[in-house]
């Protein structure tokens, strides 16, 4: 059967973090689970939160930061899994923003958080 591919065995062992087409005609369709957002507003929003918690981490700890802390934990958790942190889930972390007060104010991760927040909530 000359120009057929009966008989031909194809084998892969393994494919991890990329994606594979074989034969003629073939679609590769790549989907976003690595927790990166396809927005870019949405990965400005992330670059500014995974800063934001490393510079909380070097202060002393209070009902304040943490409250934050856990806000930003679950912002970054949303963004991960769906790509996009909600208009509910950009309130919450704006309240926590309000809550931490000047601590948060005086870092540039924070003014930077509550930029993209307030960019996000279209005001």
């Amino acid at each position: 059967m000359a120009g057929s591919d009966k008989g031909r065995d194809v084998r892969i062992g393994s494919v991890t973090g990329g994606a594979v087409g074989i034969g003629d005609h073939n679609t590769v369709s790549v989907t976003n689970n690595q927790g990166v957002a396809a927005d870019p507003a949405q990965a400005e929003l992330l670059a500014a939160v995974q800063t934001l918690r490393a510079d909380l981490a070097r202060f002393v700890a209070s009902d304040r930061t943490a409250g934050l802390d856990a806000e930003l934990v679950a912002a970054e958790e949303e963004i991960a899994a769906s790509g996009a942190a909600s208009p509910g889930r950009l309130a919450r972390l704006r309240d926590a923003l309000a809550l931490a007060g000047t601590t948060v104010a005086t870092l540039a991760s924070g003014v930077a958080v509550a930029e993209s927040v307030t960019a996000l909530l279209g005001g």
